[in-house]
């Protein structure tokens, strides 16, 4: 099994972030969580909405905490709207159920952590997290 050391969690942030330019994408807010749901990297582009950090960090916790991409959250959101509301009301309301949280795996498909993005379409955050993650060599699950 793999890490998610420092140096993978910042080539992950930067390569989703040269993606949003070569897109040319509203500004992004980036969060990469290990698998403990620690901080391990993050950024906001200038000129992001106050709560874009909050909304990244709640699409990675999210995946985290269901271990599941948060674009299956979704989905699951409109199927069973009581369970995805009781588990947020768990998470102390810390889950953000939109695509934009992929969780990170190795080769083995073990998993490493999750990383987040928020600032423009709930897809275009997730092309970038996805794009992030497969930079640094490794698995992305956006559900």
């Amino acid at each position: 099994m793999t890490d998610l050391t420092l140096d993978l969690a910042r080539t992950i942030l930067d390569a989703a972030l040269a993606k949003a330019g070569e897109k040319k994408l509203k500004p992004l807010a980036v969060f990469v969580l290990d698998a403990r749901g620690c901080i391990k990297a993050s950024a906001a582009q200038d000129g992001t909405s106050l709560l874009r950090g909050e909304i990244a960090h709640g699409k990675a916790y999210g995946a985290l905490s269901l271990g599941m991409g948060s674009r299956a959250i979704f989905q699951r959101a409109q199927e069973q709207a009581y369970f995805v509301s009781a588990v947020n009301t768990l998470a102390r309301g810390a889950l953000v159920p939109v695509p934009g949280g992929v969780l990170i795996q190795d080769a083995a498909g073990a998993l490493l952590g999750a990383v987040g993005i928020s600032g423009d379409t709930s897809d275009n955050d997730e092309a970038c997290a996805i794009a992030g993650i497969e930079a640094a060599g490794l698995k992305a699950n956006a559900g």
